[in-house]
């Protein structure tokens, strides 16, 4: 059986405060685009190591998951 507890004063409150939630958010970016990042730099790797004019293509696809952190910075400031 499912019960549900009210808080005593009978107000909803945040579960965690805004900077938290927000540190919290480009936490998960970062790791988010750490974790893209390292199967795109192993397969561009790869490709440049076939042929040198894949170059800018490996280093601009590495690059990418990059500005998801960079928004999220944005965003952090923002709050």
């Amino acid at each position: 059986m499912l019960e549900v507890f009210l808080q005593e004063t009978g107000t909803a409150a945040p579960a965690i405060e805004p900077n938290a939630a927000a540190a919290l958010a480009l936490g998960l970016a970062a790791l988010g685009a750490g974790y893209a990042e390292r199967g795109i730099g192993a397969a561009a790797m790869g490709a440049i190591a076939e042929d040198d004019s894949l170059f800018v293509n490996g280093l601009i696809m590495t690059v990418l998951p990059e500005t998801l952190v960079i928004l999220a910075v944005v965003g952090f400031f923002l709050i």
